[in-house]
């Protein structure tokens, strides 16, 4: 058996015994249906919602929130953190700044959204873009500055203008730390989105949850 096949056999097997599990605990435990529903159950509910046309609309809406949010991160936090961190003075001053942002997660945010924005499209598309934002310009600002120096430095001594230095070396160069920013920026904002959608009640995979 090949590692790639030996590995699919041993993800299903785990997900059959945790669904074996979750059976068992169900059918046992003196626990209400609402705390703890049954595997069977819980296919009948989205066989429903499927039939019904709500989860498809409802997977649909929190995708098209999520998809804006990743090409603001892109379009906004990518440029934004490049030109931060081309200035060490500029990256220093707003090194903490952007730190602690990144750091609070969109959720901690959401009671004075709501008190700002209401119970609206609004508050979830803010909650949302902040919580992708941040941590895309925190990561592009130190991806420029983990650049070597010393390559700014030889394009420079060869005249090379300066946008051409960020397109041939600043640019590579920060390109795996924005990788990591999209990445962390798009965990965290799901879960800024469907903390926003319960609480708003808007539609979106968290109101359905």
């Amino acid at each position: 058996m090949t590692p790639h096949r030996e590995a699919v056999v041993s993800w299903v097997v785990v997900l059959a015994a945790a669904v074996a599990a979750w059976g068992l605990a169900a059918a046992t435990l003196p626990l209400p249906e609402y705390y703890l529903p049954p595997p069977t159950a819980v296919l009948a509910a989205l066989g429903d919602l499927v039939a019904k046309g709500i989860l498809p609309t409802y997977v649909a809406e929190s995708l098209r929130r999520m998809l804006l949010a990743a090409l603001l991160g892109l379009a906004v936090g990518v440029p934004a953190g490049l030109l931060l961190g081309m200035s060490r003075r500029v990256a220093d001053f707003f090194y903490p700044l952007l730190n602690f942002f990144q750091s609070v997660s969109g959720i901690a945010w959401l009671p004075l959204l709501l008190v700002w924005f209401g119970f609206g499209e609004r508050t979830i598309l803010v909650a949302v873009n902040y919580t992708v934002l941040f941590p895309v310009i925190f990561n592009a600002l130190l991806g420029v500055r983990s650049v070597p120096p010393i390559y700014v430095n030889a394009l420079r001594t060869l005249g090379a203008p300066r946008w051409r230095i960020v397109r041939d070396v600043l640019v590579p160069g920060a390109l795996p730390s924005i990788a990591t920013g999209m990445r962390l920026g798009l965990a965290y904002g799901w879960r800024a989105l469907i903390a926003a959608e319960m609480l708003v009640g808007a539609h979106g995979l968290g109101s359905a949850s």
